[in-house]
């Protein structure tokens, strides 16, 4: 009998989500454990040795990372959501890496001091946003089959709904593929539940305690 997966994860980690849509997407059972990591237990740390989530416990073995564990799942799980082809499949997995990008200028972006370094930030997602526009190809990434690139992609777009709140950014604006993808991907049940019902809430209290440019602004329009 199989080892029953246990998935360590945090909230709002959108390295976890990707890991969840993966499990969710080739219907493999899993148990979600959440944990502060402003107060990371003694035993997360053991397993852990970066201190980030997500993790993948398979019996007496910890995978951390999140594109290993995507990958690990690939290899053992049924429900593939890489293709077939090796180039294609090589393409997919460099994309992987691009999304994890374009979530490092994410958190720049929030975390940016004042609004000269905010405008920056903003630019150079836009740029990334613009080359993905010219490669998505729809419904999905690429094509008819959801994959682990929609995945990834998942987490990124979801940030947008709480960022729309505050203002318009000029980020996604003009990019009519990206524009469709990210309906689909918030329409998938996979990508839905990745997240509580009260992920828009955490994010904005998250957003507050940066101090940041967005905080300011996101103060500013509550006010």
């Amino acid at each position: 009998m199989a080892e029953q997966l246990k998935l360590i994860s945090h909230k709002l980690c959108p390295y976890v989500q990707r890991a969840v849509i993966a499990l969710t997407e080739k219907g493999v059972p899993f148990e979600r454990i959440d944990i502060d990591l402003a107060n990371k237990p003694d035993w997360f740390l053991k397993v852990s040795p970066l201190g980030k989530t997500p993790v993948l416990l398979v019996g007496g073995h910890a995978i951390f990372e999140s594109a290993v564990i995507l990958e690990y799942l690939e290899e053992t799980q049924p429900n593939p959501l890489h293709p077939n082809d090796v180039l294609r499949r090589a393409e997919h997995r460099a994309f992987i890496e691009f999304g994890s990008a374009v979530l490092n200028d994410i958190a720049g972006l929030y975390s940016a001091p004042d609004a000269a370094a905010f405008k920056a930030k903003a630019a150079q997602l836009e740029q990334r946003f613009a080359w993905l526009e010219t490669r998505v190809v729809g419904p999905w990434f690429d094509g008819e089959k959801f994959s682990l690139v929609d995945a990834v992609f998942g987490p990124v777009v979801r940030y947008f709904d709480v960022f729309d709140e505050i203002g318009d950014f000029g980020i996604l604006t003009g990019k009519p593929k990206l524009a469709r993808w990210r309906e689909n991907l918030a329409s998938r049940p996979s990508v839905k539940s990745a997240v509580g019902a009260n992920y828009p809430a955490l994010l904005r209290d998250f957003i507050e305690r940066r101090r940041s440019h967005l905080a300011r602004l996101q103060a500013e329009l509550a006010a």
